[in-house]
């Protein structure tokens, strides 16, 4: 809540996180609706880049390494509109353990593109976001 306290305010969380995979919720209510009775884009944005980075946080902590972190790209497609209850999930935790064991190793800065599902409750793909992490060991 400290660290994201928009998303937390309107209503993003973490439903599952493990080595592997996050999956984040949030749910439509008056505070992250658009005009059109829908979630507002960047409020799923929020609950996607949250599955993706979850991941990348809980690595970085395992390895007790010093590592910076930042988006340096992101894409998004929305192919319904978003009512009820949004979950995403991101399954790409073995990517980003390889780049920042890389990182960790060889002092590089290393890329990861990392992709977030967002499906509702029926289960239909309502968007996708793709965010491009980059990961690099710290100095000192």
């Amino acid at each position: 809540m400290l660290k994201l306290p928009s998303a937390f305010f309107t209503g993003v969380r973490v439903k599952k996180i493990s080595a592997e995979s996050c999956v984040t919720s949030v749910k439509l209510k008056w505070i992250n609706q658009n005009p059109f009775n829908s979630m507002f884009w960047a409020v799923q944005g929020m609950a996607a880049e949250l599955s993706t980075g979850a991941l990348v946080m809980a690595q970085i902590r395992e390895r007790g390494a010093k590592v910076s972190m930042l988006v340096a790209n992101n894409k998004a497609t929305f192919t319904k509109k978003a009512t009820g209850r949004i979950t995403f999930t991101c399954s790409d935790g073995i990517a980003i353990q390889k780049a920042i064991s890389a990182t960790v190793k060889t002092g590089e800065g290393q890329t990861c593109w990392m992709k977030a599902e967002g499906v509702d409750e029926a289960g239909d793909t309502v968007s996708i976001f793709e965010f491009e992490w980059t990961v690099r060991r710290k100095n000192g």
